[in-house]
């Protein structure tokens, strides 16, 4: 029958795309399916329903309803620390108000996307202490030209490759840089913020390609940005952010070693997912757009704002630097083989 047909042969098919990106391969064909997990998480169940009520009880049909479970249980296992019945790698600001707060609001406008008016007021519901902007050109340079007023502390880098940067902020900016980590046309910025109480903390904003074949057809330099910005943060004297759209999904084993290298904390864990990719489609959402912290940060607020016209979710975040929280939060833990490996990478060409 048609109906067992198509059962079998698609349960065959998530099988194998949740089985791929097991391989480390950094081909796009072997990253790409690292994206929708939840996607395969939610057709997986269904297909599984769909098996036990129309597949005959034969051993194709057992077969292949025990392999959907087992890949059920797998995929609830990868996506259970994003989830509020895990525990929250960040902690809860004790004291939510104060000077070494930092309200931050991330942006990847879209190019194309000519809706500046509502990222105007986007900001102005915000009132965030300092803003990052992505895939920003001359356009829309002068199109925010008009908040250098409030924002007088600025680090900009408008290109039309989609790969534009723009940092504006309210808090002094000690030391920034444009630099070019890996790719000479894809800026990354580094920066010392000073908050109201003087404390001053480590920026990292980043935006390295995807691995599509439109794009890059390897993810071997968005890798080695990603690992190069972490053993900054390795080595910095100071607390840390870092902040941008990694095309990268926050589960994928390169974002995972970003944290084991790094060690710094994802504040999505234990919460949820806020997917900010892609605003235009409901069931193709994936968290691209992060926010990362060294463990003397505790969380106040972060919440995915509301679409302004871009293919991505502004993310609004307020830390609250805490030195006594240090002890309180655990690095995620690094292996000899995590080690290995982000040298391989850093070592790619």
């Amino acid at each position: 029958m048609f109906i067992n047909d198509f059962l079998f042969y698609t349960g065959i098919f998530l099988i194998t795309v949740t089985a791929i990106p097991l391989v480390r391969h950094d081909y796009w064909i072997f990253r790409v399916f690292e994206y929708p997990r939840l996607q395969k998480l939610t057709l997986n169940a269904l297909i599984l329903v769909l098996t036990i009520y129309y597949f005959p009880v034969n051993l194709s049909g057992q077969l292949i309803g025990a392999l959907l479970f087992l890949n059920l249980i797998y995929l609830l296992y990868l996506v259970l620390p994003f989830t509020p019945f895990s525990s929250k790698q960040v902690m809860k600001s004790r004291h939510p108000a104060g000077k070494n707060n930092l309200k931050l609001l991330i942006a990847n406008v879209y190019q194309e996307n000519r809706q500046s008016a509502a990222y105007h007021q986007l900001i102005d519901n915000c009132n965030p202490d300092v803003i990052l902007m992505v895939e920003t050109n001359t356009w829309w340079a002068e199109q925010m030209d008009s908040i250098s007023e409030s924002y007088p502390h600025q680090l900009r880098a408008p290109l039309e490759n989609t790969y534009g940067m723009m940092l504006y902020s309210k808090l002094e900016l000690v030391g920034g840089s444009v630099n070019f980590l890996v790719e000479a046309d894809i800026p990354s910025i580094e920066v010392n913020v000073k908050l109201a109480s003087g404390q001053l903390l480590k920026l990292h904003c980043l935006h390295p390609q995807p691995p599509v074949p439109q794009e890059n057809p390897r993810s071997t330099e968005r890798d080695k940005e990603i690992l190069l910005i972490a053993k900054k943060a390795k080595d910095s004297k100071m607390p840390v952010l870092v902040a941008g759209d990694l095309n990268d999904v926050a589960w994928s084993y390169t974002t995972e070693l970003f944290g084991k290298i790094s060690g710094l904390l994802d504040p999505r864990r234990g919460r949820g997912f806020f997917n900010s990719f892609n605003a235009k489609y409901v069931f193709l959402r994936f968290p691209l757009d992060h926010i990362f912290c060294s463990t003397d940060f505790t969380l106040t607020h972060i919440k995915r704002m509301k679409s302004c016209g871009s293919d991505h979710f502004p993310m609004f975040v307020e830390f609250q630097y805490d030195p006594q929280a240090e002890v309180l939060q655990e690095q995620p833990e690094v292996t000899e083989d995590d080690l290995e490996l982000a040298e391989e990478k850093l070592n790619n060409v």
